[in-house]
């Protein structure tokens, strides 16, 4: 069985993947702190994209780092 998704939006929760830029890391606790373009801030989970640095750009789904931009 194959799914076949053409949404935006995470299937199983709905959320979608909200570029932030890291504002500050605390890579002993491999979290970042993160601000989205609306000017909201959150604690991000770094562990899924190596070597984040004050500034990057990331995409985050579920309060996560997926990836560098």
């Amino acid at each position: 069985m194959t799914l076949d998704c053409h949404s935006d939006h995470c299937i199983t929760c709905a959320d979608e993947g909200v570029p932030m830029t890291v504002l500050a890391v605390d890579s002993e606790r491999g979290l970042a702190l993160c601000e989205a373009a609306d000017g909201s801030k959150e604690s991000v989970e770094t562990a899924l994209v190596e070597a984040v640095a004050k500034g990057d750009a990331v995409l985050v789904h579920a309060r996560v780092a997926l990836v560098r931009l």
